[in-house]
């Protein structure tokens, strides 16, 4: 039979280096006009191509991803719009449209044996109708930040995340779950013990295998403590770029769980009884490459910068909790019996601690944020730390060794973030009181007593699980 289609399928290695090509230009900031003028010509010349996928979140931190044809995308990349109020969080219907701007930095080649041959993907900015930033595009708000930040001080932050998710059986699994109540596990091994063929070990070397692929950095991957549970870990990066990496890890694990007929799951808590999934963020700042947060004489080998960072973050603990746990089942997580880091404190060694401080030297000290769930949209959880964390507020006793708790369910959350004064500043008070709203009207269609086992609302309603089908089912 004679092959009708020639649609672009590169080799891994190649594919690495083009992808760790595209990173190296976002890291030395190259213009964009130049990004731009490449990335175009590229799309031109090459014939194979017959899609581009522009990716975007919502408030909630979900993502949304549009094929444009190649051929039209060329020639309309300036009037790119989409129906901003059919999204959750985004735009009222009188005032529906939205614009989409094509961030070109953010280009990325995909392994054609996992997404399909012919197509490449791009991160977009959300935009008013008159082209200025839309509020509620915390992937703009983030990316303008950090280059303030690099522009007037110098300053880049640089942010490494551990992603944990759960590997269960069969396909959508969680959208499922309303009917079947459970989730089936592939795997009842545990910390780093599965054998190299069984079902988790070949999806953990899958995904990896297209993260190196895709630019990530690979460091180490593994089968995590919880039975079926694991993490790949990748290199820190600049915090636009490991925000992006964030979606695209859980993007790259539900496509290769989805071709073994299995579903990567992201919720913190989803099984009762095991520990549940975080995603462990850390940060740590430089200029010129130099690390600022690392003193070889502060405590713990910390500088004042970092310590300074550490404690206004802990001082607005409380507020900040809503944004780094933002479902109903995270609070499940903040479970003190299954190494919860549920404590308003910093520690070298206690992992029950909202911060901990991980051995480091001059290239590696950083903090790690260990209270923060990977359902949490990166780009608002990354924000808000950062902004918090040089701006916020300064405690006025020690909070390194408190002993205050962060909430143990969402209302209490939900009510600290409505009060905070501060994240309505940083966030707008648009963006701070419709993040709530939605947070709550989901809390809402849940039973207000977590109690001892996982209930279907939770996942059902959950704002990576749900659609407009499960969403009037109630």
């Amino acid at each position: 039979m004679t092959e009708l289609r020639d649609f672009l399928e590169i080799p891994y290695e190649q594919l690495e280096e083009l992808n760790l090509s595209v990173k190296r230009q976002r890291l030395a900031r190259v213009s964009p006009d130049v990004m731009r003028e490449e990335r175009m010509r590229y799309l031109t010349d090459e014939r194979r191509i017959k899609a581009v996928t522009v990716c975007f979140t919502d408030l909630e931190g979900r993502l949304h991803m549009l094929d444009y044809d190649k051929k039209f995308l060329l020639s309309s990349a300036d009037n790119l719009t989409f129906d901003g109020s059919s999204v959750r969080g985004f735009s009222v219907q009188a005032e529906s449209d939205l614009r989409l701007a094509i961030d070109w930095s953010a280009f990325y080649w995909l392994p054609a044996d996992i997404f399909g041959p012919g197509k490449v993907l791009v991160f977009g900015f959300v935009l008013n109708q008159d082209g200025s930033p839309y509020e509620a595009d915390m992937r703009g708000r983030l990316h303008r930040y950090v280059n303030e930040l690099y522009q007037r001080d110098g300053l880049t932050c640089n942010v490494a995340a551990e992603i944990e998710g759960f590997l269960f059986k069969g396909r959508n699994a969680e959208q499922r779950f309303r009917e079947t109540g459970e989730f089936t596990m592939v795997s009842t091994g545990g910390y780093y013990h599965s054998l190299p063929g069984d079902p988790l070990r070949q999806f953990i070397d899958m995904a990896a295998e297209a993260q190196r692929a895709m630019g990530f950095e690979n460091e180490k991957d593994h089968p995590e403590v919880a039975p079926s549970q694991f993490e790949m870990n990748y290199s820190y990066t600049e915090a636009t770029i490991a925000a992006d990496q964030i979606l695209l890890y859980k993007l790259i694990c539900r496509q290769v769980a989805s071709k073994l007929d299995m579903t990567a799951c992201f919720l913190p808590k989803p099984v009762t009884g095991v520990n549940g999934n975080g995603m462990h963020t850390n940060i740590s700042l430089s200029r010129h490459g130099e690390n600022l947060f690392y003193d070889a004489n502060g405590p713990e080998r910390l500088s004042e910068l970092a310590w300074s960072f550490i404690d206004r973050i802990l001082n607005s603990g409380q507020e900040l909790c809503l944004i780094l746990n933002s479902s109903v089942n995270a609070y499940r997580r903040l479970d003190p019996h299954f190494e919860a880091p549920n404590q308003i404190k910093a520690s070298p060694t206690d992992r029950g601690s909202m911060i901990r401080i991980p051995i480091g030297n001059a290239r590696s000290a950083r903090i790690e944020v260990r209270s923060i769930a990977p359902d949490a949209n990166p780009y608002m959880a990354i924000y808000a730390l950062l902004r918090t964390g040089l701006e916020g507020p300064l405690p006025t006793t020690d909070v390194r060794n408190g002993t205050a708790t962060l909430p143990d369910n969402i209302y209490d959350a939900i009510t600290n973030f409505r009060q905070s004064t501060f994240l309505a500043s940083i966030l707008g008070e648009g963006v701070h009181s419709r993040f709530a709203d939605l947070k709550t009207t989901v809390a809402d269609r849940c039973p207000r007593k977590l109690g001892t086992l996982i209930k279907r609302a939770e996942v059902q309603f959950h704002h990576e699980v749900t659609n407009q089908y499960l969403w009037s089912r109630f």
